[in-house]
């Protein structure tokens, strides 16, 4: 089964927030919410509003419920009709397989509770208004109590690898969700026109073959600039992209530029996440982002194989892009 949604996001950005020039009204904004219980029938219940310009820097969720993982986060950016930001709550932070391993933090997101009290620091920039809401999956317990903290600065800006974004800047993100991909299949992360920098890319995978075969990893991520179809290779490997070497020979491991979230070699499952404010990706006449289910080692199509025997894959992925 594949489904395929693509959405506009304002995300996730590494430096922080900037105010181009001298500061102006660069006041507080926020909400928190305490032990309320107003998810139930499972309807889409507002956290936060605001009008105005600014960026929100700051989201923090708790709430101890069966199926609290699979919660749905939605941005709503300056009047839109469909969210800026659509996203599973544990996915949305790097976290595959509902995996409650903790505790754990980088610079820019984190989970330091048994269950949940997950966090992002994610500048998310707004022009005319931002409203946050959140809605329980439909297996969750029929009427959970959270807690929240919503925070931002109003005429703040974003800046990303060092550099001051455009003020119109707003981001993308590219999810696939449930996509199978055949052996030595390459498939979008994403492709999108214009001027814009990727900040962030995650991934959940999980071999189909059975018997700990994780020999997919040998995937190389590809970006192909301006429409041309030869790429610029960003990797030596899926585990070399997420920083991790021999398969991820060492376990679990975060950092502020990628993280190992989830590994169970017996089952073939993985997720990692990848954040490029260090190590900048900026484009400016589109940029198409790839993966390869397996690889040669010449990286060509029907090449010699790098390694082990291919297999079909189920891929759910992230990926965060800046626009403007």
């Amino acid at each position: 089964m594949k489904k395929i949604t693509s959405f506009i996001l304002c995300l996730v950005v590494a430096a922080g927030v900037a105010h181009g020039g001298e500061p102006k009204n660069l006041n507080p904004i926020g909400s928190i919410g305490k032990c309320r219980q107003i998810m139930s029938d499972n309807k889409e219940v507002v956290l936060f509003e605001h009008k105005g310009k600014g960026c929100l820097t700051h989201f923090w969720f708790g709430g101890n419920f069966g199926g609290v993982e699979n919660t749905r986060i939605r941005y709503y950016v300056d009047g839109e009709e469909k969210p800026s930001i659509d996203m599973d709550l544990y996915m949305g932070h790097g976290i595959g397989f509902n995996d409650n391993h903790a505790p754990w933090a980088c610079k820019f997101m984190g989970k330091l509770g048994k269950q949940n009290g997950i966090f992002n620091n994610y500048p998310i920039p707004f022009g005319k208004s931002v409203k946050v809401t959140a809605q329980k999956a439909p297996k969750s317990d029929p009427n959970p109590a959270i807690w929240w903290i919503i925070r931002g600065v109003e005429n703040g800006r974003v800046m990303l690898g060092g550099t001051e974004l455009p003020e119109k800047a707003r981001l993308k993100l590219v999810r696939n969700e449930g996509l199978e991909v055949e052996p030595r299949q390459e498939f979008d992360l994403f492709d999108v026109p214009g001027k814009g920098a990727v900040f962030q890319v995650a991934i959940a995978a999980k071999g189909l073959a059975g018997g700990g075969n994780i020999t997919y990893l040998e995937a190389c991520i590809r970006a192909y600039l301006a429409g041309k179809k030869e790429p610029v290779m960003i990797s030596s490997g899926l585990e070399d992209y997420f920083l991790g070497t021999y398969y991820f020979d060492t376990g679990r491991y975060y950092n502020d530029m990628a993280g190992l979230t989830h590994m169970n070699q017996g089952d073939n499952t993985f997720s990692a996440y990848r954040i490029h404010d260090q190590d900048p990706l900026f484009f400016s006449k589109g940029l198409r982002l790839t993966c390869r289910n397996w690889e040669t080692v010449d990286g060509s199509k029907d090449g010699p194989p790098a390694y082990g025997s291919p297999q079909k894959v189920r891929y759910t992925t992230y990926a965060w892009i800046y626009q403007w």
